[in-house]
């Protein structure tokens, strides 16, 4: 296992908060308001908090891709580039949407707002990839 890219960890992290903003303001943020009312849980929850929790959650997203990356080495991601998008981008089609999916089926979200949030942590985990293959 080689070390885990530490600058890439949070440049990645940073990256896929920069999309967040993006993808849930100008992109699909009204979309959203439309057809979600505020949850019991977060309702409360100043946006200061949810910005901090997001970030915390990023970070600890990246911190693993970067060790997945550590892990599978240097030669060998030099010699198969197309690994960096292929991991990331396949952790969240086979992971991270489908547990989202099952969450939202359980509390009736509608399925225009599973495909914007679905559609940001494919576009997240691509972000991030990208940013391990560019400074790795």
């Amino acid at each position: 296992m080689g070390p885990v890219n530490w600058i890439a960890v949070v440049v990645a992290a940073i990256a896929a908060g920069g999309l967040a903003l993006v993808w849930f303001g100008p992109l699909f943020g009204r979309a959203k308001l439309r057809k979600v009312a505020p949850g019991r849980v977060m309702a409360r929850v100043r946006p200061e908090k949810i910005a901090a929790l997001s970030a915390i959650l990023l970070l600890l997203t990246s911190t693993m891709l970067g060790h997945l990356f550590a892990r599978v080495g240097e030669a060998t991601l030099a010699a198969k580039p197309w690994l960096y998008f292929m991991m990331s981008g396949g952790l969240a089609i086979a992971f991270v949407i489908p547990a989202l999916w099952v969450s939202f089926s359980h509390i009736r979200v509608p399925t225009r707002v599973a495909f914007i949030d679905a559609g940001f942590w494919l576009a997240a985990y691509l972000a991030m990839g990208l940013v391990f293959f560019l400074l790795g």
